[in-house]
């Protein structure tokens, strides 16, 4: 007599799919935090490039660099990993829910048991921010090539361009887009009762939207990195907690006000220091 067992092995990891997700995104996130600590492959320490002082130190020597196809690559690759970093952990709540609409779907016969939708649906998050990620580097360049970037620290040498980068980010925060987004990204229900659609694709483009919405949530927040320093693990962290907050405060609306206004007050102190 042979044993049958109840459940094929992908039925039983189903039946742990919150766990495996939570898993999952942690692991993600922490070798894409270990990675960008490391220095992201800028041959650099996170912590040479990381200071308390704003504006940051200006009177370093800056080398000219070359920027080939590799070393753009590298500049994507930090950037990208970069706000995995500080995005996966605000965005996991959303991946869970998703996770348990398409689990019920599955038990209705509605769906395949398999993960691999949920897998999508984050891949397509993250490919929102890889096209932010592009429009960074574009700028990146663009500033270094100006002058108004050190192209090692890779932070802001003009305080009028730090300033300018506060100002155009506290409107920012202060605006009715940001609420916008903001409102969208703390409604995952909803986005998911009016935006589901099933099937692999779906997913990736579940993702895809969603993601869309939380880079126009979050964008200028990020463009403060110019500022700060792209590799300024203080500013790193400090935004990435910022985005959180935001996202899951009960007042986090109120919250992305007050920190519109801090900004914008942090521009005149800055312009008249």
């Amino acid at each position: 007599m042979s044993f049958v067992p109840d459940t094929t092995i992908s039925e039983h990891l189903l039946r742990r799919d919150r766990l495996i997700v939570v898993a999952g995104l942690t692991l993600i996130c922490t070798i894409s935090w270990a990675w960008i600590i490391g220095g992201a492959g800028t041959g650099m320490s996170s912590a040479s490039m990381s200071t308390w002082q704003f504006p940051a130190p200006t009177g370093m020597k800056s080398m000219v660099m070359g920027w080939d196809v590799p070393y753009w690559l590298l500049m994507l690759s930090m950037w990208w990993i970069m706000m995995i970093a500080m995005m996966i952990p605000s965005a996991t709540p959303m991946v869970l829910l998703y996770a348990r609409v398409c689990r019920h779907a599955q038990k209705q016969g509605r769906m395949a048991k398999t993960l691999i939708p949920t897998m999508a649906f984050t891949l397509g998050y993250l490919l929102a921010w890889l096209v932010f990620s592009l429009a960074a580097v574009g700028l990146q360049w663009a500033l270094e090539k100006a002058g108004l970037m050190h192209s090692m620290m890779m932070w802001s040498t003009s305080t009028k361009l730090s300033a300018a980068f506060l100002i155009m980010a506290g409107i920012y925060q202060l605006s009715p887009l940001k609420h916008v987004c903001l409102k969208h990204c703390r409604s995952p229900v909803d986005f998911l009762s009016r935006n589901f659609r099933s099937g692999h694709g779906g997913a990736l483009f579940m993702g895809l939207h969603h993601g869309l919405y939380c880079v126009g949530c979050c964008w200028f927040l990020m463009v403060l990195l110019f500022a700060g320093g792209i590799m300024n693990l203080v500013w790193i962290s400090g935004l990435a907690i910022i985005v959180l907050l935001e996202k899951l405060l009960p007042y986090g609306q109120w919250f992305a006000r007050i920190t519109g206004g801090l900004l914008l007050a942090g521009s005149v102190v800055l312009l008249v220091a």
